[in-house]
């Protein structure tokens, strides 16, 4: 069950950020596809599943936020990513602030995927 609930959630990583990046890619571009009602609300969809399955191997692991320090850090962070995200794709009001967002949306990504990896807050310092 833990493998197929691993599996399942770096499924659903891989297409969050890969949708993730298309958009930023479309907002650089300055395309209309960004405002297209696929692309609306896709994410909210498999961002959905993601903290399903998030949960789901929280409960199987018996790890918790706020009990144990690396996941903590991984959900600051996706909160972190979630607010730069937003910034980026919608509520930055000139371009820099957007692609600053961007950036740092990007950079928080893999701070996140680095302290999945290593289990440590310190992500790819540990």
């Amino acid at each position: 069950m833990y493998q197929f609930a691993r599996e399942l959630h770096l499924l659903l990583v891989m297409l969050s950020v890969s949708l993730f990046v298309f958009r930023g890619a479309l907002m650089i571009a300055d395309s209309a596809l960004l405002a297209s009602r696929v692309l609306r609300i896709l994410p909210h969809v498999i961002d959905t599943f993601l903290l399903a399955s998030a949960a789901w191997l929280v409960v199987l692991l018996r790890q918790y936020p706020f009990v144990q320090g690396w996941l903590t850090a991984k959900v600051v962070g996706v909160i972190v990513y979630i607010v730069l995200g937003s910034i980026a794709l919608r509520r930055g009001r000139t371009r820099r602030a957007r692609l600053l967002a961007l950036a740092g949306a990007l950079i928080t990504i893999i701070y996140i995927i680095g302290v999945a990896r290593h289990h440590d807050a310190l992500a790819w310092l540990a």
